[in-house]
């Protein structure tokens, strides 16, 4: 449905500004007159020029998209205002006013009036699951019912403030190494497409027999200069080839198992799995949902097939009257300090704040491994390369030693 902005005047006389949603530019204006208002001004939003300049921007608009970071500002902003006693609706208009991103506009104005009309918060978001998550959504809706909606929310704010510096933690450690990979690959690809081939073409001209390294050098040459469009094809098959068949309930399911047992790699993605489940739960049950709905939440946000399993597991042993540290300590994919931490959690009456140091000493753990495991990755990478020119070096020397000796 679009989005209108207006001004208008109320009853008495004073301006009003604002944005609503509507079938069409008279509907804005009908609605605009029920609600006791006289519209001055109606007029769609848009990314298009102010100027009237041709819709190039219109392109754009395709690829709009609200980023997690603008969610987790809003949140924080909403929290604010509730918390100092602004209502909904009007703290809904404010957000309105303040947000530059004309998709995030027009989702705060559809969510807006949804409430106008009479729907829940909790309702209004789940009409746009792309934006809002099933977390996200359970979260709100336990604070409406709780009557601590801007607590839920000044929750859910920080839990995705702090996903976000984590992620970003992890991008910068993996930016270094990854931007060298491109870089030397990119160098030797030059180098043995290119330069090999015309020092090469010498010692093929001379029909002598040639070293080993030599001839396999020029095989790989004249492969990546003949075939590069093949590897290209091959990479970009295999990753959707990979990407549509994790899809498939049995491949995904090896997939997830297999980022779990993978030497270095495997204890790091557990690590990021167990801290993501941890501050899930403990945000969820620090807003008042039950445990068993918690559970069902954490479920779908750990993204780990295994873990989710141990935890359906865990969900029906606590219905049957056991703990959640008994029922998550015979899952192999939870590590038995997690366990003893939750236990003491569970007999202490502070499950929550225990969750949440589970999540505080995994995410430490995470973010120390990944800039060691960088660190590493560095002198390693260096190592390889200068393996590939040595043995370049190596190819195209042999030849010409050989020369040498035989002109000796």
């Amino acid at each position: 449905m679009p989005v209108y902005e207006y001004a208008g005047l109320d009853s008495s006389g004073k301006t009003l500004k604002g944005i609503l949603d509507a079938d069409s530019a008279v509907a804005a204006r009908q609605k605009l007159r029920a609600s006791g208002v006289f519209p001055v001004e109606v007029k769609e939003t848009s990314s298009r020029p102010k100027d009237g300049t041709s819709s190039g921007l219109s392109f754009f608009a395709l690829f709009q998209r609200v980023k997690p970071g603008e969610v987790y500002a809003i949140t924080r902003q909403l929290s604010t205002l509730l918390g100092a006693g602004v209502p909904l609706v009007a703290s809904l208009d404010s957000l309105i006013a303040q947000k530059s991103n004309p998709l995030l506009k027009k989702i705060i104005a559809q969510i807006k009036e949804s409430v106008n009309q009479g729907n829940s918060l909790a309702f209004s978001l789940s009409q746009h699951p792309k934006i809002f998550s099933n977390f996200y959504i359970n979260m709100v809706r336990s604070g409406e019912a709780s009557g601590s909606l801007d607590i839920v929310l000044a929750h859910l704010a920080e839990f995705g403030e702090n996903q976000q510096a984590l992620r970003g933690r992890f991008k910068a450690a993996l930016a270094y190494p990854v931007f060298m990979s491109l870089i030397g690959t990119a160098v030797l690809f030059f180098l043995i497409t290119f330069i090999v081939p015309n020092i090469t073409k010498i010692f093929t001209e001379m029909h002598h027999a040639l070293p080993l390294p030599t001839v396999m050098l020029i095989n790989v040459s004249n492969f990546l200069l003949s075939f590069w469009w093949l590897i290209l094809l091959a990479m970009f098959s295999g990753i959707i080839l990979l990407k549509y068949s994790k899809k498939r309930p049995g491949v995904h399911y090896i997939w997830d198992k297999l980022k779990l047992c993978i030497p270095v790699l495997g204890p790091i993605n557990q690590q990021i799995v167990i801290a993501r489940f941890g501050r899930t739960l403990g945000s969820l049950l620090q807003s008042g949902v039950s445990l068993l709905s918690a559970l069902r939440i954490a479920r779908n946000i750990v993204n780990n097939v295994l873990i989710a399993e141990a935890l359906d597991k865990a969900e029906d042993e606590i219905r049957a009257g056991k703990s959640l540290a008994g029922s998550l300590s015979q899952s192999r994919w939870v590590p038995s300090m997690v366990a003893q931490m939750i236990s003491v959690g569970e007999q202490s009456g502070e499950l929550e704040s225990m969750l949440n140091k589970i999540a505080d000493t995994n995410e430490r753990e995470v973010e120390s491994r990944i800039i060691a495991l960088t660190s590493m990755l560095e002198p390693v990478m260096i190592l390889i390369m200068g393996l590939i020119v040595g043995f370049v070096v190596i190819s195209i020397l042999l030849p010409i030693f050989e020369m040498n000796q035989m002109i000796g």
